[in-house]
């Protein structure tokens, strides 16, 4: 296990969702490999050229009418993929977060865990 790993507070969840990125009139259509309650891990996208000074946001479609936004800071960038820890996200796009990482965590006591850490 490496030294990210064990920091890592967050269970990190599998998910296949249509997911943009955006900055200013920049956009980027990428696959997520994984959410969490603070973040997400996504391809990098062929065409990746973005400001890394400034902030960007994420968009998850889980489904034609349900999508989660977050405003997100790029944590760390490898060849093949991208790591966003959020800074933002609004009521409902938490409430649909939430939902989602509820559905696919098996331990109600390790998802009581990560919403107090989130919360301080």
């Amino acid at each position: 296990m490496s030294d990210h790993d064990e920091r890592r507070r967050f269970q990190r969840i599998e998910f296949d969702a249509t997911t943009e990125l955006r900055q200013g009139l920049q956009r980027w259509p990428t696959k997520l490999l994984d959410v969490s309650l603070k973040g997400l891990l996504v391809e990098r996208p062929a065409n990746w050229e973005a400001d890394l000074t400034q902030d960007f946001e994420a968009i998850i479609h889980l489904d034609p009418s349900t999508r989660v936004e977050m405003q997100v800071e790029l944590r760390h960038e490898e060849p093949s993929r991208l790591g966003f820890v959020c800074l933002y996200i609004d009521i409902d796009s938490m409430t649909h977060l939430h939902r989602l990482v509820e559905l696919n965590v098996a331990d109600s006591t390790e998802m009581m865990r990560e919403l107090r850490e989130l919360i301080e």
